[in-house]
């Protein structure tokens, strides 16, 4: 028993610098069962990227950021509340063309983000007239602006689509998705209204069906 006590400490060494070795070597694992494990694994509010550099999921077998896409942040809608002269539609026609510069402003925004933003144009009356007089002319307000957007170099491509609703057009929403109340749909000032919209994913997959 004392003999076998005086080696002790030295049998621990030998345990230890044994250990150390092993885990200082690379472990053997079958690469195809361990990213098959964690793939399956990961929980969805993480992401990670395996040895052959493809995406970790969660459960629910979506691509989480990084390696997903980044998600869709529109820019607000641009609403223009252009002074049109009674009954017209043409750029000269506008009271405010002050109120272009917001235009020209979100194209100067668009040329900056890598990006290629699609948007929809339309116009919008208050009731003032008949329903067809209003929508003949909310169509023909919504050209105008697409006219000259793309005079200012944006591709005509990129505007998937272009409609007036005259005084059907409802609500603006703000940013934050509430609705605005514009008050009344006679003789209403508000309501008469050029809106750019920037189309996210969702939208842009309805124009394709």
């Amino acid at each position: 028993m004392l003999l076998a006590n005086q080696h002790h400490p030295v049998l621990a060494l030998a345990i230890s610098i044994a250990l150390g070795a092993m885990l200082a070597s690379p472990v053997v694992v079958n690469a195809e069962d361990m990213i098959g494990r964690y793939w399956k694994s990961a929980p969805t509010t993480t992401a990670w990227v395996n040895p052959y550099g493809e995406c970790w999921q969660g459960a629910d077998g979506e691509k989480l950021a990084p390696c997903g896409q980044p998600a869709f942040v529109p820019h607000a809608p641009l609403v223009m509340r252009l002074l049109f002269e009674l009954n017209r539609y043409k750029l000269q026609d506008i009271r405010n063309p002050e109120e272009l510069r917001k235009l020209d402003d979100l194209m100067a925004e668009f040329k900056a983000t890598p990006r290629e933003e699609v948007v929809s144009i339309v116009g919008h009356t208050d009731k003032l007239g008949s329903l067809q007089l209003n929508q003949t002319l909310s169509e023909n307000r919504a050209e105008a602006i697409t006219d000259y957007i793309i005079s200012r170099g944006y591709p005509a491509a990129d505007i998937r689509e272009v409609k007036g609703m005259a005084w059907e057009g409802g609500n603006d929403v703000s940013p934050n998705g509430t609705l605005i109340d514009l008050g009344p749909l006679e003789n209403n000032p508000l309501r008469r209204r050029v809106v750019v919209t920037e189309l996210g994913p969702d939208q842009l997959t309805q124009f394709s069906q």
